[in-house]
């Protein structure tokens, strides 16, 4: 990769990335490597197209080439890369591996610090929305007594953080990073969120339960029972006593389970084999598009028709795409499914015994909506639940509003203590 990476002035990366110091960091793809990327979409050997007329084979044809058509005619990576360069951006080492991060601190007295974890196929990128509104309240319809400090990391494998050579970096691993990074920012108590494995590490970093975490915020609840994961995954009764809520659930988990989530077995088992999205752009982003079924209607919509899709816009879904192609960190990533499967058998919606204070976020198209009867069980701390009737997997890319009010309220009663 022939890009350019500021770290601190007067020295290589190389230099400091054995010690805890916090450099400030920039990134400047090449155009070498952002004409190759044009080059190489223009390029791509499309299959037939698929032999069904809905979506049940995958991401269509179609949408490809929608999506491609736009990538190499239209999109300008420079527009994001601006975006991301107007943040203080950083970067320090933690056990070994170089951690980049967002650090935004308010204007504000008495902020409270919350780090924000993103998931896949994601990046810092879908936080950068909820970044201002977070720190600068009172421009955003809120008080001074909402605003937050924001840290937002790139996950090990993802973005500008190091690609882990060894195994062992797991969502318990990146939860006790995440209190390291905090400490070393200088805080003494802080919040957390999270949504898709931002949520898991989130959630685990609840169960570890650090003195200076605070409470956790979390839009992709851990909260399904044990016993209704055995069901589902063995065929065994389900309980006799389910609410019409937790029946729905049940029902959309057994289609999560058995066609929504391919790409988590397939990282989870074999990520190493998937040379395809390294090697073609197109490759990677069929790959990223075919997340979740109401993520990739919409999507596909989005390039097809020109259909609004929240807030999320065609630049969005290729921001973060190119952002993943540049850093080559499409196999990188995926390798935390398999990191997550040797730590907890990729049980991603499980109950991980968080005590400490929770707030939940339910958006309507999320991989399933958490009941509140489930969530009270699995967090009997739980200071905050808001269910919505409009939003899905990527909240804070397509409903930062929405996002933003529920941190707010739902750390509120934190902000007092800290």
């Amino acid at each position: 990769m022939k890009d350019t990476i500021s770290s601190a002035p007067g020295k290589a990366a190389s230099e400091t990335s054995s010690n805890e110091a916090i450099r400030p960091f920039q990134y400047h793809a090449s155009q070498a490597d952002l004409d190759d990327l044009k080059r190489r979409v223009l390029a791509t050997k499309y299959p037939e197209k698929e032999t069904v007329s809905d979506k049940s084979q995958g991401v269509e044809l179609a949408t490809v080439q929608a999506l491609a058509l736009y990538w190499a005619k239209d999109y300008d990576w420079r527009k994001v890369e601006e975006r991301l360069n107007s943040y203080p951006n950083f970067m320090t080492n933690i056990d070994g591996l170089d951690i980049h991060f967002i650090h935004v601190r308010s204007k504000h007295n008495n902020a409270l610090p919350i780090i924000v974890t993103h998931g896949w196929p994601g990046s810092v990128i879908e936080q950068l929305k909820i970044i201002d509104p977070l720190t600068d309240p009172t421009k955003f319809g809120g008080k001074p007594e909402d605003a937050f400090d924001v840290v937002i990391p790139s996950i090990p494998g993802y973005g500008f953080s190091g690609r882990p050579t060894t195994t062992g970096w797991d969502p318990a691993h990146i939860a006790r990073a995440w209190v390291t990074l905090m400490k070393r920012l200088g805080y003494k108590k802080f919040v957390a969120q999270g949504g898709d494995w931002g949520a898991i590490i989130t959630e685990v970093m609840g169960a570890q339960a650090a003195p200076e975490l605070m409470g956790i915020h979390t839009n992709m609840a851990g909260v399904v029972p044990a016993e209704i994961n055995k069901s589902l995954f063995t065929g065994s009764p389900l309980p006799s006593n389910l609410s019409d809520d937790e029946k729905k659930t049940v029902d959309r988990l057994d289609f999560v389970y058995k066609k929504g989530v391919g790409y988590a077995y397939q990282m989870g088992l074999r990520p190493q084999s998937l040379y395809g999205i390294a090697d073609s752009p197109i490759g990677l982003a069929g790959y990223l598009l075919d997340h979740d079924a109401a993520s990739y209607a919409h999507i596909a919509e989005l390039f097809l028709e020109g259909k609004p899709y929240g807030s999320i816009t065609r630049d969005d879904v290729l921001d973060n795409i190119t952002l993943t192609w540049l850093t080559n960190t499409g196999v990188s990533s995926g390798r935390l499914y398999w990191e997550g499967l040797q730590f907890n058998g990729n049980d991603f919606f499980g109950v991980k015994g968080v005590k400490i204070p929770v707030a939940v976020s339910v958006f309507r198209e999320e991989l399933f909506e958490a009941p509140k009867s489930w969530s009270e069980k699995a967090f009997p701390n739980l200071i905050y639940y808001n269910k919505h009737d409009k939003g899905g997997h990527f909240a804070a890319w397509e409903q930062p509003d929405l996002l933003v009010k529920d941190i707010r309220e739902g750390m509120r009663s934190l902000h007092s203590l800290n």
